[in-house]
């Protein structure tokens, strides 16, 4: 069954990974989706696979942190039935220097250009979209954080502060938005193996492994396992759901990391010749 017949979505970040697994799933169940992407050759692509397989779409260039970029970006959305019903906020790259370490690593500029990119743009898309969504008679919104907003890692301030942040503007954005009929959630995604990931993890082999055993279901994700969340988030399906952010980690955030630790342990050194990941 098409549960997004004549909707119309707009995927940041939707060229592949996480967004294009996405943009695919959604024009699956019968969305128009717009695809925003940097990438704007594979964007193209995926626009292709997607058309092949009998849905809608099509593709813009767009940087997100640049404002005219997301403004050419919901142009295009709105061009094709003058209002919006999903936005999947998704897209993030390299943040360049001075934007990774700790608070004596990050400079002014390297933290405005990751907050620009991790959390400015998802704002500025989602106020370009709720006078659409409102046309819409609603919509729903979800914000692609990161289990790194629920847990933090050493020496990765911008990241880490970057997704954090993201939960509370989705937070506030559905307080705000709910009277209009529209949902915000988000999404805090575990490993993700992608396109670019599986390639990575080619160079090592055998070190995905390790990761895999991380994790309670004792495997990493791929990108379908977010897409899914994604589809039940902005379907009719969870009409009663805004505000949350939903771990989609394979469990990973619910076990005893001192456990954890001894497990992993007990099997690196029952698995010599498994090379560790770093």
């Amino acid at each position: 069954m098409a549960q997004l017949r004549n909707r119309v979505a707009l995927v940041t970040g939707g060229a592949q990974g996480i967004g294009g697994a996405t943009a695919r799933l959604l024009a699956a169940e019968g969305a128009h989706v717009v695809i925003g992407d940097i990438d704007e050759m594979t964007a193209r692509e995926n626009v292709a696979h997607i058309r092949d397989a009998g849905g809608s779409a099509d593709a813009i260039r767009a940087d997100m942190s640049r404002a005219e970029d997301i403004d050419a970006l919901f142009s295009r959305a709105e061009s094709h039935s003058g209002s919006l019903h999903i936005l999947v906020n998704n897209a993030y790259g390299p943040t360049g220097p001075g934007a990774t370490g700790s608070a004596l690593d990050v400079t002014d500029d390297g933290w405005d250009r990751g907050m620009s990119l991790l959390v400015k743009s998802y704002v500025q898309a989602t106020r370009k979209a709720i006078p659409l969504m409102r046309r819409a008679g609603g919509g729903a919104i979800v914000n692609i954080s990161s289990v790194h907003g629920l847990l933090m890692a050493p020496g990765a301030l911008v990241y880490e502060a970057g997704k954090m942040a993201v939960i509370g503007v989705t937070r506030q954005t559905a307080i705000d938005f709910g009277p209009d009929g529209v949902r915000v959630n988000a999404i805090c995604p575990g490993h993700i193996v992608t396109e670019r990931g599986a390639a990575r993890w080619a160079e090592r082999p055998g070190g995905l492994a390790f990761f895999d055993q991380q994790y309670p279901v004792r495997r990493t994700g791929v990108p379908d396992d977010i897409a899914r969340a994604v589809l039940f988030l902005v379907s009719d399906q969870s009409s009663f759901v805004t505000g949350v952010a939903l771990p989609v980690d394979g469990g990973l955030t619910i076990q005893l990391q001192e456990n954890l630790g001894v497990r992993l342990a007990k099997w690196a050194r029952e698995h010599p010749e498994t090379p560790m990941p770093y």
